[in-house]
């Protein structure tokens, strides 16, 4: 285990409704009606379920990038 991986929690789940799995990805979001554009927020995904959440915020417009999981906040 490196430092980088000693300083990220280990409780990091899937935010897809009912998912329990680990998160292994971070979709980096804001609603440009309510946020500034620098704004981020962040959802979680597994493997399973980003695509099907990347592609909800993507139809309305709100998803600005995915990364992984241990880059969400860069």
């Amino acid at each position: 285990m490196t430092e980088t991986d000693a300083a990220l929690p280990t409780d990091l789940r899937c935010s897809a409704k009912g998912c329990g799995a680990d998160a292994v990805w971070a979709l980096r979001w804001n609603n440009p009606k309510v946020h500034t554009p620098e704004r981020r927020k962040i959802w979680l995904a597994c493997d399973e379920h980003r695509a099907t959440l990347g592609a909800f915020l993507d139809q309305r417009s709100f998803l600005r990038d995915i990364v992984p999981v241990a880059d969400r906040d860069a």
